[in-house]
């Protein structure tokens, strides 16, 4: 085998290798262009401006579809985590919330500082409408299931 088609091989396994570290389908294009480029330098290894324009050409046909597929196959799909899971759950009051001085509510074993618009007394269920630092905004689940019907 010809010098010139493990060159092209020890590059593709090199853009392979940036493939899977930088996950962008950009340089699988690079693999198959240097892959055809010593294919063709297996049969002709004197031909180097053949092999650059194979590859160069293999590689920039390739690039259009690799983008349309890593558009298809990176769409990000959002999922609220951390404390954004909490908006729109249940809470009980366990410290009774007054518009100006607040209150505290417990959600899922922990006590929470808690604000509301109207007065709510202890033991009453609300719903977690925000959260904003260590402060959750809450509304009676009443007025909750009401204003959603």
């Amino acid at each position: 085998m010809s010098t010139m088609f493990w060159i092209w091989m020890a590059a593709a396994v090199v853009f392979l290798i940036i493939e899977l570290v930088t996950p962008t389908l950009i340089f699988v294009c690079f693999v198959v262009g240097a892959a055809c480029a010593g294919i063709y330098g297996q049969f002709s290894p004197e031909g180097y401006t053949g092999q650059v324009a194979i590859f160069l050409v293999v590689s920039l046909i390739l690039l259009p579809f690799t983008r349309k597929l890593a558009a298809k196959i990176t769409k990000p799909v959002p999922q609220a985590s951390n404390v954004d899971r909490m908006i729109g759950q249940t809470a009980l009051v366990i410290r009774a919330i007054d518009p100006d001085e607040g209150g505290q509510i417990r959600y899922e074993g922990e006590v929470w500082a808690a604000q509301a618009d109207r007065r709510i007394e202890e033991q009453t269920k609300v719903i977690i409408t925000a959260v904003t630092g260590t402060r959750v905004k809450v509304e009676r689940q009443e007025e909750s299931d009401s204003e959603r019907t």
